[in-house]
């Protein structure tokens, strides 16, 4: 008989043993995102004369532990150890430059009820795994950008470069670039808790969080972050609570040494509504723009997508593209899948002509600046009421909440002056549009309805943008 190598469960020590008995106690008595948030991330280390070391990362978590969970600790220790337990805390700092700080609280610890998984809950970054260095296509226009990048990279919070703030138009690679760099750190340090999000979806987290009476609880989830990546920031602008929490979470960011990525559309000295004293730290970093790329780069960049999509185009037809459409890669992209679309649904050759037609068709495609009228028709469109009666007198709540909704947007989106506002909206002045704005912020908050009446709306004025 042939003796098979079977795969062996790795045998736990007896710090790893009590720390899951005392996790089978944690995990009953806290919400899965408190677990998940200030407990999946320990590491039980030793148990020596009845005293349990566990491992924290950093000295911000055992500050929040031992004020907010010692109770809690205290019973789950004593049901493993019994009444004489001790618990220390050694505090690793993920930089690993200073030696471990060592704490030595008597804590006592909490009672179990059920097993617990012994496998943590993993921790969701958020990032898109398909964005790499390796397939991001450099040149001349972003060349600053990526390798600060690349350097954050190798050494998260421990260059000049924190904050890292890149900035560009539509279509640059910022979002892919600063993803890469989350990949990057999470392969080279693992234990590293990255997390990505879009300005617009942090401000909505804030606001679900302040409805169901967890906005400490998601303050200190970002604060235990060891990297923050935040894209589009400029979509904090106009809203002063989200941008007050931001700034606190940025403090704490800088002060404890971590990494901190932001991209937006424009410089900051021009994101015009954004807290002074977030644009002030917004320069204590590296600035990065992100310029349209040159031809050699768009060349790449086509040789390389055509590649990905298995299409093989001559060169001629690819720099008849890459001539033709010129500052924005998701047109170049565009174009190709559009191609694509062609030859496997109409069994067409790609010719130079097919080319031309497509290009023809992009390059000619309307692009719309979000302005008032623009926002004031998603708006209606929404509601399906007439744009004129916006304009009217009308007392009717369902119009005047459309109004206040479109006011706001107009103030959101545009560089519009609040009288400017006013007279599109039949000739109001600025002090009803300040109402209208202040009550629309206010109903964000408790308002469930219009919450979600502005996100799509949003959602409708970006896409006819897009």
């Amino acid at each position: 008989m042939i003796a098979l190598d079977m795969p062996q469960n790795p045998v736990k020590s007896q710090s790893e043993i009590i720390w899951d008995d005392c996790l089978k106690v944690i995990r009953e008595n806290v919400p899965g995102m408190t677990f998940n948030t200030w407990f999946a991330p320990i590491k039980p280390v030793d148990i020596k004369n009845n005293t349990l070391t566990i491992q924290l990362p950093s000295n911000f978590f055992w500050e929040w532990i031992d004020e907010h969970f010692s109770a809690l600790l205290n019973r789950a220790l004593k049901s493993s150890l019994g009444d004489d337990a001790k618990l220390d805390y050694i505090i690793v700092e993920e930089t690993e430059v200073e030696e471990p700080r060592y704490h030595n609280p008597i804590i006592s610890i909490i009672n179990s009820k059920e097993t617990a998984k012994s496998d943590k809950p993993e921790f969701q970054s958020d990032l898109n795994p398909k964005y790499t260095f390796d397939n991001f296509i450099k040149g001349e226009g972003n060349q600053l950008a990526r390798a600060a990048s690349g350097a954050i990279a190798d050494n998260p919070g421990g260059t000049s470069f924190n904050p890292f703030f890149i900035y560009g138009g539509v279509g640059l690679g910022k979002t892919h670039l600063i993803q890469a760099a989350g990949n990057a750190i999470i392969n080279k340090f693992p234990n590293h808790r990255v997390k990505y999000i879009s300005a617009d979806r942090f401000t909505v987290n804030f606001i679900d969080s302040l409805q169901s009476n967890k906005g400490n609880e998601f303050n200190n989830f970002y604060r235990s972050m060891d990297v923050l990546i935040v894209d589009d920031i400029q979509f904090l602008i106009g809203k002063e609570k989200t941008q007050d929490l931001f700034f606190h979470i940025f403090n704490a960011f800088h002060q404890a040494g971590k990494q901190i990525i932001l991209s937006s559309d424009k410089p900051p000295k021009d994101l015009k509504g954004m807290d002074d004293r977030l644009i002030s730290r917004f320069h204590w970093g590296l600035n990065a723009d992100m310029q349209p790329p040159d031809l050699e780069t768009r060349m790449a960049i086509l040789y390389k997508k055509a590649n990905d999509f298995g299409m093989t185009v001559s060169s001629d037809i690819l720099e008849y593209i890459a001539t033709n459409i010129t500052s924005n890669i998701r047109e170049l992209e565009g174009c190709l899948i559009k191609l694509l679309a062609n030859i496997s649904l109409t069994s067409k050759e790609i010719t130079l002509g097919l080319a031309k037609t497509i290009v023809g068709e992009i390059s000619t495609a309307k692009k719309v600046n979000i302005g008032i009228d623009l926002i004031t028709k998603c708006v209606c469109d929404y509601y399906k009421i007439d744009e004129n009666k916006l304009r009217d007198k009308t007392r009717k709540q369902e119009i005047v909440l459309a109004r206040q909704i479109a006011m706001f947007l107009s103030k959101e989106f545009t560089k519009s002056s609040l009288k400017t506002i006013g007279l599109h909206f039949g000739g109001r002045d600025h002090s009803t549009v300040i109402h209208a704005c202040t009550s629309i912020e206010n109903s964000l908050i408790t308002d469930s309805n219009i919450k979600d009446a502005v996100y799509i709306i949003k959602n409708k004025i970006e896409l006819a943008c897009s």
